[in-house]
């Protein structure tokens, strides 16, 4: 159980109050479980298979090829074919027993199918299962939306936490310690600030070799942004810094012979942090736009990586012939920032010190 001080509990309760942050939260955070576990909702595989009194429960379990349930291939069963089988075996045969639980959508997101024999965008159509229709690949959007937005929000916290350990690391030693130290440190922020960040981008995806597996190139792309992207929270955490490190606790700290560390992990830190929340949404919300910017521009996520860019980029340049693509990822992406924006605000305006400081 957290021992929150009162303040804190305090800032919580204002957060509440602010309806519009608050639900905003939550549908965020209903959002973010539903996409975790969105191979229990959007899948080629099936949840639960019964065979010949066998249970099988292939979405997080093993590879099952054809030949374990009666087809003639070793490649991996198409779920939605078994299902049409024992359904079709069940009408001539009252005794069989086997069935199929498929997901609410039926497709991973990088399948192609097309349900006339041409990959081409196909419009929505709940006969096929493709709520949202299919791209310019016969791929269900639906499916590329939810994988989509997973690895957006992953990634967009994975980006905020390098990038405030960083920041919070650098920015609290420049203020603390101050001095030769603090000035070295502001000279080459600023000459690394003045280094393109799209330039920087292209040129090391130019250099990537094709090999690398999607998950290290994943990687690569976010310590690129982070690299780029971590000197505004230094800042900030060197001002809120110096302005601890001058307060009449600081300096009782040290006349007991408190350490450096102690005084900055027990003391400073915890009365700057609260200022650098109100920032995490804003830096979710700059990451889910700068990866989404990318992907639009050919420099984002690796290919086939489902993403919104991606998306958006195949809706524009068939806008006028599959208009439900970049309407589908046009609207996704409106929502999931406007309801990190709502967030943000909401906690702005519930952690600002103004609003918890008695005036004597």
């Amino acid at each position: 159980m957290l021992n929150l001080n009162p303040q804190t509990l305090k800032k919580i309760r204002r957060f509440k109050e602010i309806k519009r942050g608050y639900f905003s939260f939550l549908a965020l955070v209903a959002l973010l479980l539903l996409v975790l576990i969105a191979e229990l909702w959007v899948n080629s595989r099936a949840l639960v298979v019964s065979y010949e009194d066998n249970l099988y429960f292939p979405t997080y379990g093993d590879y099952h090829p054809g030949t374990d349930f009666g087809f003639d291939y070793d490649y991996e069963v198409s779920y939605r074919d078994l299902q049409a089988r024992f359904e079709a075996d069940a009408l001539t045969d009252s005794e069989a027993n086997n069935w199929v639980i498929m997901p609410l959508v039926p497709y991973n997101a990088f399948e192609n199918h097309s349900s006339i024999g041409i990959y081409k965008p196909e419009p929505p159509s709940l006969e096929n299962k493709h709520y949202l229709g299919t791209d310019t690949t016969s791929r269900d959007i639906l499916a590329r939306l939810v994988y989509g937005t997973r690895i957006a929000l992953l990634f967009a916290v994975a980006y905020m936490v390098a990038v405030y350990f960083i920041g919070i690391a650098i920015g609290c030693a420049m203020g603390y310690f101050g001095g030769a130290f603090d000035l070295l440190f502001q000279r080459l922020i600023e000459i690394w600030s003045n280094i393109p960040f799209l330039y920087m981008v292209i040129i090391v995806f130019s250099v990537i070799p094709s090999t690398f597996s999607i998950p290290t190139r994943i990687a690569i792309l976010l310590i690129v942004m982070v690299l780029f992207s971590w000197t505004g929270m230094t800042y900030y955490m060197r001002t809120e810094t110096y302005k601890e490190k001058s307060r009449d606790y600081t300096a009782a700290a040290k006349v007991i012979g408190a350490s450096n560390s102690r005084i900055i992990f027990r003391h400073i830190l915890p009365n700057v942090i609260s200022t650098l929340v109100t920032f995490m949404p804003f830096t979710i919300v700059s990451a889910i736009t700068s990866i989404t910017a990318l992907d639009f521009l050919g420099f984002g996520l690796p290919a086939p990586t489902p993403s919104l860019g991606e998306l958006l980029k195949q809706g524009t340049a068939n806008l006028r012939t599959a208009e439900w693509i970049v309407t589908s990822a046009f609207l996704t992406l409106v929502l999931l920032l406007t309801l990190v924006t709502f967030v943000g605000e909401a906690v702005r305006e519930s952690f600002d010190p103004k609003k918890h400081t008695v005036y004597k």
